[in-house]
């Protein structure tokens, strides 16, 4: 099977010659242009803290892939974009069980991944990571708009805590029962059952990941994002672009997207009590980062200044000129069409979306 792929390096046919000579030389073609179809393409970021397996590949990576090579055959000028997910609990988990830094989880296992796409001669125009300087940058920046713009509050939230650990317990530093379909390993942030977003403090019999104590519960100021505010805004997004004559999202994500809309969206928190993440701008806030739900999505951007420098504007501000097709999981939607569409309309900022 190795020997069979390595010696299946397929090129693509050009119809487009000009398609062609630029994507083997210079890198204007990586922006928009003028008369062009302008497609931008990217593929969920998956974890960096395991070793990628078909599921990864065939939920969204190879889909990208295909329609990529497609754009490009038919003289489309597009780029793809996709990365390593290398912020929040999962990586510090990994650390923690393989007696190394979270930095050092992500220098591994961003190779591994890379490495594993490139066997399958899945071509990215940049497979990229989060865990950048470009990333810090734009987060921060819409951080700082969404607050500007009154999107933004700070309350007390109550978390739990392990004292054996003397440490707030995060997202998957904790598990138990599942408050909802009571399955009895959920997570501290979702139900992998029920597919339930849920709070670590409404689990039954949590339990800490780390010592298996049981934690107590303790309060901790932290921020959150209105998506109350914002429901308005993003709903009427979602309803102008699923209505639209060529619009192209599935039957699954319209109908998840307006069930979140429907049960109605409340402030949700955005930062937490961790050491590996971006960190949050904000006086009082200098020991906290954000959650990766708001941080991740935000590495499409971050991935493409990687790639092309102050130009990635030119593809994520250009709605007029550029199309964006996102190649997800069931499980990425409510993030991909509700959560991150309400950061990008809350800057005020005309996005690509």
């Amino acid at each position: 099977m190795a020997d069979y792929l390595s010696s299946w390096k397929s090129e693509p046919t050009y119809f487009d010659e000009s398609v062609k000579k630029k994507s083997n030389g210079t890198n204007d073609y990586r922006l928009p242009q003028e008369g062009k179809r302008n497609v931008l393409i990217t593929a969920a970021l998956p974890y960096v803290n395991n070793v990628p397996h078909l599921g990864n590949i065939i939920g969204c990576v190879l889909s990208g892939d295909v329609f990529s090579r497609y754009c490009k055959i038919v003289g489309h000028n597009s780029i793809y974009i996709s990365g390593t997910d290398e912020y929040g609990t999962a990586t510090e988990m990994k650390a923690l069980k393989e007696g190394k830094t979270s930095q050092e989880i992500c220098e591994q296992y961003y190779h591994l991944h890379k490495q594993i796409y490139e066997w399958f001669n899945i071509e990215f125009d940049n497979f990229g990571r989060t865990s950048t300087e470009n990333q810090t940058e734009i987060a921060q920046d819409i951080f700082k708009k969404l607050h500007a713009n009154g999107y933004t509050s700070v309350a007390s939230l109550d978390q739990l805590h392990c004292g054996k650990c003397d440490k707030f317990l995060a997202d998957r530093f904790v598990s138990g029962t599942c408050p909802n379909c009571k399955y009895e390993d959920a997570r501290g942030d979702q139900c992998d059952k029920c597919g339930k977003l849920i709070d670590a403090v409404d689990l039954i019999d949590p339990k800490c990941h780390i010592c298996s104590e049981t934690p107590v519960v303790k309060s901790s100021n932290h921020v959150f994002l209105d998506l109350k505010q914002l429901s308005p805004k993003v709903e009427e997004f979602i309803n102008q672009v699923t209505s639209a004559e060529n619009s192209h999202w599935s039957a699954n994500a319209i109908a998840i997207s307006k069930s979140w809309i429907k049960s109605g969206l409340e402030k949700r928190c955005i930062t937490r009590d961790l050491k590996w993440g971006t960190p949050v701008p904000l006086e009082g806030f200098e020991d906290k980062v954000f959650y990766v739900w708001y941080d991740a999505p935000i590495g499409y951007l971050s991935i493409t200044k990687t790639l092309l420098g102050d130009n990635w504007t030119k593809w994520w501000k250009n709605p007029e000129n550029v199309e964006l097709y996102q190649f997800i999981g069931k499980d990425n939607v409510a993030f991909h069409a509700v959560m991150f569409p309400s950061c990008e309309l809350g800057t005020g900022d005309k996005y690509t979306m």
